[in-house]
């Protein structure tokens, strides 16, 4: 097919790529139709139709696979949703770091080759500890080399009820055995003491692992010993103590309007602990990096294992996250980062932006029968962080419409529109919305309130709160 005259004319003013992938999707509507009895079998008959639907299909415009899409469903931390936005200084970073070349690994200074974390180490030691501190992909990624280069054919020690697993459906357990390491168990779920890690230590113990519980909680007849405590052992011993933090905050959540204080990493490396893992993506508001903080010594490890280069992130990462250490460093993390100012956001100023985003919505007009009004409801953190944290939040409440056809016809909008689905009726959540975001809902919100009830998805009255 693709050898017609009609194909290779579509392939001069498009490329082939291009004609090809559309080539695929009339031939599989056909073979769907040819199946159904839609269409007669003959084979000329079918090539004339394919040929004839090509140049449409070649023509239409498809929204890219990864889009920019209206987080409206109260969850700021939203994973499938990509985490952290970033804000406009991390976002001017990587367009500057991309606009030529960039100094990734060329140390300006002596002219010569230097290694990618030097930018980034003063600043994350600067907000997170550490004398030393490197950046892979995640946090997954951090927790993968420090086992592999510290403990590969030797034991990790970890508490029996810090063996987590994160989003993914991946478990601490696989990640210790995928490099080589052998999990050593010590305690129950509920309780560990540090003597059950004195008597797990060993001359075969490769590092003791200790792993925050930040997607879920732990409650009740409980008890842990503290890093201190596991600090004292690991030296006696020898061995190195990983903190797996993940949720890698830049400073006391209780500061942002938060009931629960997540630990820090720096705390965690003034109590003993000699390397400390944290996503970039969760309360850090970055992009999806992994940093590893702690002692040089440590470090250089890690840096200097062949895994470190398949795990390494590029220069768009490394700027972003430049431009969101900076702006903990600078006390600007709750004006420049996202993600903290969403956080920070008190009841009155969620439902200021809720009445503009209402008011907004409704200059587009509302179809008869549909009901819109303000809604107190709770938001997320969300990322698998502070599980039990509740934040109050208002939301616009949409009624006389159902639900679920509004929702996927918001998700079809130009930029799609993610709300929530709560008692009956769609909530557009406005903890999670950026202010600048409020102009593109109301139009998406509009013309799916309007197309909803043209099918038939909602009643006829309308009235507005």
């Amino acid at each position: 097919m693709l050898a017609t005259d009609a194909a290779r004319e579509l392939i001069e003013q498009r490329g082939r790529p291009a004609v090809a992938l559309a080539l695929r999707e009339v031939l599989d509507a056909l073979r769907a139709e040819l199946l159904s009895g839609a269409l007669p079998p003959d084979r000329d008959a079918l090539r004339a139709e394919a040929l004839a639907r090509l140049p449409r299909k070649v023509s239409e415009s498809r929204p890219a696979g990864l889009r920019r899409v209206i987080n409206a469903a109260g969850v700021v931390l939203h994973t499938n949703l990509g985490r952290a936005p970033l804000g406009e200084p991390a976002l001017a970073a990587v367009v500057e770091a991309c606009r030529g070349y960039a100094a990734v690994e060329y140390d300006l200074d002596r002219g010569e080759r230097g290694h990618r974390d030097a930018l980034i180490a003063p600043l994350a030691n600067a907000v997170l500890g550490g004398d030393d501190a490197l950046v892979v992909n995640n946090c997954a990624a951090a927790v993968l080399l420090a086992a592999t280069a510290l403990a590969a054919g030797r034991e990790v020690i970890v508490s029996r009820g810090e063996l987590v697993e994160i989003g993914g459906g991946f478990r601490v357990p696989e990640v210790i055995a995928s490099c080589g390491a052998r999990l050593v168990e010590v305690g129950t779920t509920n309780k560990t003491r540090a003597a059950d890690y004195q008597r797990a230590v060993g001359p075969d113990t490769g590092a003791i692992l200790v792993v925050h519980r930040s997607n879920f909680a732990l409650l009740g007849f409980t008890e842990q010993p503290t890093l201190e405590e596991l600090a004292a052992i690991a030296r006696a011993r020898g061995v190195p103590l990983l903190v797996d933090l993940g949720s890698g905050a830049g400073g006391d959540t209780r500061a942002l309007g938060l009931s629960a204080r997540e630990p820090l990493s720096r705390e965690c490396v003034a109590s003993g602990a000699d390397l400390v893992m944290v996503s970039g993506d969760k309360l850090l508001g970055g992009p999806q990096a992994g940093v590893v903080v702690g002692g040089a010594s440590w470090v250089a490890r890690l840096r200097g294992h062949p895994l470190m280069r398949a795990l390494r992130p590029g220069r768009l990462v490394l700027a972003a996250l430049e431009a969101t250490l900076r702006a903990h460093a600078d006390g600007r993390a709750a004006r420049d980062v996202p993600a903290v100012a969403m956080l920070a956001r008190t009841p009155a100023e969620l439902r200021a932006l809720a009445e503009s985003a209402l008011a907004k919505i409704a200059e587009g007009g509302i179809p008869d029968g549909v009901r819109l009004s303000l809604a107190a409801t709770e938001a997320r953190v969300g990322g698998g962080t502070l599980p039990l944290e509740v934040l109050p939040s208002w939301a616009v409440r949409v009624d006389g419409v159902a639900p679920d056809p509004l929702a996927a016809l918001l998700r079809a909008a130009t930029p799609p529109v993610i709300g929530r689905g709560l008692d009956g009726a769609l909530h557009l959540d406005v903890r999670s919305l950026l202010p600048s975001e409020v102009d593109d809902l109301a139009t998406a919100v509009t013309m799916a309130l309007h197309k909803a009830v043209a099918t038939g998805a909602g009643p006829k009255h309308a009235t507005r709160d």
